[in-house]
């Protein structure tokens, strides 16, 4: 049973106009990203203060440090919203929790959306934020020998697209944190019949996926689908977090079981009630904050050492 909160959640945020609706795709897409935006307050609550929360910029992307203490292991967050919406501030109250609840920094990267930067600039600048720590994290008083990755929706396709590039290059993380990823572009999973009227259908999924990848040749190449890659030995150990009202639910749980059987260590927690994108709406959703502890906690088991 759909959880009532999830209901009240849905309700602070603002519905499309009849203008809105007849405008060009682009201009809806603004839309959406406005109407994101200005539910953020009332949907993820106050900030939480924390000693160091500052915004710095690496190599061109810009992003966002949370931390509680100095010398502090790294997660590098990448933000959901189908990759083309969503931003630093709709996952504040996530990242300040995380590190609250860890004692681990993060970092919260803006990285490029589409459509008007398509794939592969975000992977690309997540790669950068990467770089940039891996260069530059003494300065700014982390410790970037610990180091994670994580995101929530098209943040965790990024995420875990790009632990196995790193992993290839050998260069691997040591952990990371998927929620709710999305990994199929050919969105052929049976929860999209199943639960696909709770907030993300078929529909809303494949013109994200065409939106970010216009070229369908690139669609099911291992930087783009997760599930396409031959061989996921080697990544990084994984918290993997679904939902059971949400149409990506099946996609995540394949991926989480593809990884076991490559040997990898895998948590898969299956939150129940709740739908897509919950785990953001801290002020609303009391799964949210659980969702948020439950990488807390796995943060600081795996990158205390």
């Amino acid at each position: 049973m759909l959880h009532p909160q999830v209901t009240a959640a849905a309700g602070l945020r603002r519905r499309p106009s009849s203008e809105e609706l007849a405008a060009d795709p682009y201009q809806r897409l603004l839309g959406v990203r406005a109407a994101m935006e200005d539910a953020n307050e009332a949907e993820t609550g106050p900030a939480l203060p924390l000693p160091v929360v500052a915004d710095f910029d690496a190599d061109g992307v810009p992003c966002r440090l949370y931390a509680t203490k100095t010398n502090a292991p790294v997660l590098v967050y990448l933000h959901g919203g189908g990759w083309c919406y969503g931003s630093i501030e709709t996952v504040d109250r996530f990242c300040r929790r995380v590190a609250d609840r860890s004692g681990c920094a993060v970092v919260s990267a803006g990285y490029r959306l589409a459509p008007e930067h398509v794939f592969p600039a975000a992977l690309d600048d997540a790669e950068t934020v990467l770089r940039h720590l891996r260069r530059s994290g003494a300065d700014l008083g982390l410790d970037v020998s610990r180091l994670a990755i994580g995101g929530d929706s098209a943040g965790g396709q990024l995420a875990t697209v790009t632990a196995r590039r790193q992993r290839d290059a050998a260069t691997p993380l040591d952990f990371q944190a998927l929620i709710y990823p999305a990994l199929d572009p050919l969105t052929s999973a049976e929860s999209y019949d199943e639960v696909g009227s709770y907030g993300l259908d078929r529909a809303s999924m494949k013109l994200a996926w065409e939106t970010f990848v216009p070229d369908p040749l690139l669609r099911l190449t291992p930087d783009v689908s997760p599930l396409a890659v031959a061989d996921l030995s080697g990544m990084p150990p994984t918290l993997l977090i679904t939902a059971e009202y949400d149409a990506l639910r099946d996609e995540g749980a394949d991926y989480a079981d593809a990884l076991i059987a490559a040997g990898v260590p895998v948590v898969h927690t299956r939150y129940m009630g709740v739908n897509h994108g919950f785990a953001r709406k801290l002020a609303t959703i009391d799964a949210a904050r659980a969702a948020a502890d439950q990488v807390a906690s796995a943060l600081r088991s795996a990158l205390t050492f």
